[in-house]
C-alpha cells in the first residue's frame, strides 16, 4: 500500500486496540496507526483485508501542530480508554523542548496532549506504560534538527543527545522523576517493561553507550536503574571515531519474560539473553547478520594483540546480507525472530549506503527456546530491492494478531 506523499519517513506503528482494551467487546485490532517521523503526518491504515491494506485517514501535520504544537511523532500505543497515544520528539522547527504526547480519540481525531502542562522534559522518544504501578516511563533520543541530518560526534559533546529516562504518573500525566543514566546510558532508545502485568521491572537499550539498563521500582514507589549488560567497543581504523560502539537500536522481551533480545547495528550481531533473573542476564545466543566490519570494507577492527580483523557476512538464498540488524519482532511462541536492517534514511546513507542503493531486507532467525541459541533460517528472505518504485528501506514489523512489542496488559 503506497501513501500519497514522499519523504514521510514511516518509522514505527501501533494498533488502534490491543490487550489493554480487553473489557471492551467492540474493540477490534483493525487499524494500524502509522506516524511519519519527519513529515509529522499520521496515517491510519485499514487492515481488514490483511493482503490488501488501504488508507483510511490522513491526519495532517498542520492540524497536529495547530492543536498541540507537537511534531516528529514516534511511538504509538493504544490505551484502555480507546484513545491512542503517540510520543512526539519535538516541535515543528525540530526543537527538542517542544516534545510531548499526542492523544487521538477512537475515531482518530486530535484530542490534544496527554501530559500535564509544564511536564514535558527536554528530550523524548519511546515509552511504555505499566497500569498496575500507575507509571509510564519514556526515553530520550535528542534534538530532531540535529539527528535527522545524520550522526555527528560533535553533537554528542554539544549536549544534543539525551541520557535520561522519565517516570510519569499513569494515567495522570505528571512527570514524577527524571533518572539521569549518565555516560553509561547515552541515547536511551527503545524501552520495555516485562510483560507480566504486575511486574515492576524493565529494560532500556542505550545506543551510544551500548548498554542495557534495567530499571526497577523501589519500596517507596520511586524508580532506580543499573547497567546489567555492556557491549564492549571495538578499536577500529578508517572510521569516524577510533572506537566503534555496538549501537543498540532495538530490543524486545519474549512474551513469557524468559528472554531478552537486542541488536548491535554497527557491530552487526543479534543477541539473546536469559532474564529469568532480571538482575543477571545470561548470554544464550549470538549471531552475526551484517556489520560495518565486513570483509572488503575500508573499516577494520583491531584486536587486543594489534592484529587487524574483519567479519564474514552470511548469505541467505544466494544474497549477502546488507547493513546491520536493526528492528526486531518475535512470534508469539518465541520461536521465530524477524530482523530488518534500516534505521533511518539519513543514517542508512551515512553508515550503510548499500542499503539505500539496493534496499534492505528481512530475515528470520530460528530460536531455541529451551536451551537458548539462534540460527538463520535459510528458507526465509524478503528482499526489498525490487519494489515497483525502486529499492525500499524496511523498518518496523507488526503481527496482525498482536506481538511482543504492541500489547500492554492491564
Amino acid at each position: 500500500m503506497p501513501v500519497p506523499y514522499v519523504g514521510d519517513e514511516l518509522h514505527h506503528s501501533g494498533w488502534n486496540s490491543c490487550s489493554s482494551c480487553h473489557g471492551d467487546p467492540s474493540a477490534n485490532r483493525r487499524f494500524l496507526i502509522l506516524p511519519s517521523f519527519v513529515s509529522g503526518r499520521i496515517y491510519v491504515v485499514d487492515t481488514r483485508d490483511p493482503k490488501a491494506p488501504c488508507l483510511h485517514k490522513v491526519i495532517q501535520s498542520e492540524e497536529i501542530v495547530q492543536k498541540t504544537g507537537l511534531a516528529y511523532p514516534h511511538t504509538s500505543h493504544c490505551l484502555a480508554s480507546g484513545d491512542i497515544m503517540i510520543s512526539c520528539i519535538g516541535d515543528k522547527d525540530g526543537n527538542a523542548e517542544g516534545n510531548g504526547f499526542l492523544l487521538l480519540d477512537s475515531e482518530f481525531n486530535v484530542k490534544g496532549r496527554w501530559e500535564k502542562p509544564g511536564h514535558s522534559p527536554l528530550f523524548g522518544y519511546d515509552y511504555w506504560y505499566q497500569p498496575r504501578h500507575n507509571t509510564m516511563i519514556s526515553t530520550s533520543l535528542g534534538v530532531p534538527w540535529a539527528f535527522i541530518k545524520g550522526f555527528k560526534p560533535q553533537h554528542v559533546s554539544d549536549g544534543l543527545y539525551g541520557r535520561q529516562i522519565y517516570a510519569y504518573s499513569w494515567p495522570g500525566g505528571e512527570l514524577k522523576q527524571t533518572l539521569d543514566l549518565g555516560n553509561t546510558g547515552m541515547v536511551p532508545l527503545e524501552i520495555r517493561f516485562l510483560h507480566g502485568p504486575s511486574r515492576d521491572i524493565g529494560y532500556v537499550g542505550c545506543a551510544l553507550s551500548s548498554t542495557m539498563v534495567r530499571f526497577f521500582k523501589n519500596p517507596d514507589d520511586s524508580w532506580s536503574h543499573e547497567v546489567v549488560i555492556s557491549v564492549e567497543p571495538l578499536k577500529v581504523k578508517n572510521w569516524i571515531l577510533p572506537e566503534m560502539t555496538g549501537f543498540i537500536t532495538d530490543l524486545l522481551i519474549s512474551l513469557d519474560d524468559r528472554y531478552l533480545y537486542f541488536v548491535n547495528w554497527f557491530h552487526g550481531d543479534v543477541r539473546q539473553y536469559n532474564i529469568e533473573d532480571p538482575k543477571n542476564p545470561v548470554l544464550k545466543g549470538k549471531i552475526w547478520v551484517g556489520t560495518l566490519l565486513k570483509k572488503g570494507s575500508p573499516v577494520v577492527a583491531e584486536d587486543e594483540n594489534g592484529n587487524d580483523w574483519q567479519c564474514d557476512v552470511p548469505e541467505v538464498q544466494g544474497k549477502q546480507l546488507r547493513g546491520g540488524p536493526q528492528m526486531l519482532q518475535l512470534s508469539l511462541d518465541g520461536k521465530r525472530l524477524y530482523v530488518t536492517n534500516s534505521l533511518f534514511s539519513s543514517w542508512d546513507k551515512q553508515f550503510y549506503p548499500e542499503l539505500v542503493q539496493k534496499g534492505s531486507h528481512m530475515i528470520q532467525i530460528d530460536v531455541d527456546t529451551e536451551k537458548g541459541g539462534l540460527a538463520i533460517n535459510p528458507n526465509f528472505f524478503v528482499d526489498f530491492e525490487s519494489e515497483p518504485d525502486g529499492p525500499s528501506l524496511a523498518h518496523e514489523m507488526r503481527y496482525p494478531g498482536g506481538d511482543c512489542t504492541s500489547d500492554i496488559w492491564v
